[in-house]
């Protein structure tokens, strides 16, 4: 009877000990990141911001679901900045690696081939790093974008222009890809709304290497102020041959290059540039929920020994965003989240986050502003981005316009 006692003491003890192991749960979002490719160096911040929140859930006990908690798992591949890869890949984390939900890739182009995939297995997928509007207007039932749609990138660039010389003649040269040529399509609608004047307007291959033709024709075109840019690698080669050069420009306005923290390594070719940003870390932002900026800040700044821009921001607010749709909903079924996404309007620490609902445009950012931000000299000269655009939000007083070169 004894022995018998002992046993039973010993199959509850071993009982209660395995429940909080048989309770854990664990929640798969799968994505893919350009690891290599032409979109490494935007595309890696992202990484490091869905990382750093899967971090701090997981060490926080998870994601709580009604009674239970989910722990995170990131399943991602290199999609080599490649469209072709994208698709394969998005099937693969569906159909093979069970993904319950799905983040984008980086870029409006990726994007729009991974929500082809999303779509037809019904899966939600929070996109970040992808602007381009069009994607949302495909009756999407699934899709959710966080950062300000593309055609309304330059607004905050075309406001400063306005307001410190209406007059100015603008060059509007940009990249050929979907992303660059629908934020410049926008620019060039809003600057005719705004009684603003265009005297150049072309785009270029996405891989030139050489801008000195271009920067001829700029030259030529009487333009003093310049709007336009693509990504990384042809932003930052701009900036500098228009620096090498010595064209004389009152302002500079490129698209995600300047957001990406080496691109201070130009020095003075970095000068006075600015950035139309979807977040900057000096904001002020109350969020609804989850952290404040500067605790995302710090936080990145500690695990990862830099300061985030707005592509790691994105990044973090992806993942924020989904788990509090989950949580909300109390439930990871797809039906239950994705009302939860669709009545959502609320402040984050990365800015006001609500999607359009109706069937032309459902799941389209429309309560997110952009700021501008610019490179200036701080302590010791060293380059330092400060937001500059709206007044509301800025840190510092704009530059305008730039210093010009004597000839």
């Amino acid at each position: 009877m004894l022995r018998m006692s002992a046993m039973a003491v010993t199959l509850t003890c071993a009982v209660l000990l395995a429940a909080p192991f048989a309770q854990a749960k664990t929640l798969t979002i799968g994505f893919t990141t350009s690891e290599t490719g032409k979109l490494n160096a935007d595309s890696k911040p992202q990484l490091l911001g869905f990382e750093l929140w899967r971090d701090q859930v997981n060490t926080a006990g998870g994601i709580k679901v009604g009674s239970k908690h989910y722990k995170v798992a990131l399943k991602y591949y290199d999609d080599q900045s490649s469209a072709g890869r994208v698709q394969q890949l998005y099937s693969r984390l569906i159909l093979q690696d069970n993904a319950d939900f799905l983040f984008s890739p980086y870029s409006s182009g990726l994007t729009a081939t991974a929500a082809v995939v999303s779509e037809q297995f019904g899966k939600i997928m929070i996109t970040t790093g992808a602007a381009e509007g069009k994607t949302y207007r495909l009756g999407n039932k699934h899709l959710f974008q966080l950062y300000t749609p593309a055609d309304k990138y330059l607004k905050s660039a075309l406001d400063v222009i306005k307001a410190k010389s209406p007059k100015a003649k603008i060059a509007l040269i940009y990249s050929n890809d979907g992303f660059s040529s629908a934020v410049a399509k926008g620019a060039l609608a809003n600057a005719k709304r705004m009684g603003l004047h265009v005297v150049f307007d072309e785009s270029y291959a996405s891989d030139t290497t050489d801008f000195g033709p271009i920067i001829n024709k700029i030259v030529a075109s009487g333009a003093n102020v310049l709007i336009g840019g693509g990504h990384y690698a042809d932003g930052s080669t701009l900036a500098r041959q228009l620096h090498d050069k010595k064209v004389n420009l009152h302002f500079i306005s490129l698209l995600v290059a300047p957001d990406i923290p080496k691109f201070a390594n130009l020095g003075e070719a970095a000068l006075g540039v600015t950035v139309p940003s979807q977040w900057e870390h000096s904001v002020g932002y109350k969020p609804d929920f989850g952290v404040a900026p500067s605790a995302f800040t710090k936080a990145f700044e500690a695990k990862y020994g830099n300061q985030p821009g707005y592509h790691a921001a994105g990044g973090y607010a992806a993942g924020l965003v989904l788990q509090h749709a989950i949580e909300k909903a109390g439930s990871i079924k797809t039906a239950a989240v994705t009302k939860a996404l669709n009545g959502m309007n609320a402040m984050t620490f990365y800015g006001r986050v609500h999607f359009a609902t109706g069937a032309g445009d459902h799941g389209l950012q429309i309560g997110h502003d952009m700021v501008l931000a610019q490179w200036q000299k701080g302590a010791n000269n060293k380059l330092v981005s400060q937001v500059v655009w709206p007044a509301s939000a800025q840190t510092a007083p704009i530059l305008y316009p730039l210093k010009t070169f004597a000839h």
